[in-house]
């Protein structure tokens, strides 16, 4: 019979070198590391941040970039990846027909003045 007071190792989490729980064991020895997904997460919130802020130009092309290591790094973040790789890229989309729209109105004005003699 078992002593009442003594659990398998696996039912408690092993402690670090300052005594604070750690990773919990697996069943052969292997501490059990929680997958990384900090790339993917981090691509998701700044498309998100994108979409509410919406006066930003770098914070897409930031989220795309971690969207893209997210996606090649961390399989188990793939869908934070994929769903932040698509706001950041409509919104610097967006931000790109802007400026473009920009520059052909201000261009457009600019030619209809000099012709109307606005110019010297």
């Amino acid at each position: 019979m078992t002593d009442p007071g003594h659990y398998p190792q696996q039912q408690y989490p092993q402690q670090n070198a300052q005594g604070y729980p750690g990773t919990y064991a697996s069943g052969y020895g292997q501490p059990y590391a929680p997958p990384h997904r900090g790339m993917s997460i981090t691509s998701l919130v700044l498309g998100l941040v994108s979409i509410f802020s919406g006066f930003t130009f770098i914070v897409p092309i930031a989220g795309l970039v971690f969207g893209f290591i997210g996606l090649r790094r961390e399989p188990a973040g793939r869908g934070m990846a994929i769903a932040g790789v698509i706001l950041n890229g409509v919104m610097l989309i967006g931000w790109v027909l802007l400026i473009v729209l920009a520059i052909v109105i201000f261009g457009s004005l600019a030619a209809a003045m000099q012709q109307d003699g606005f110019y010297a």
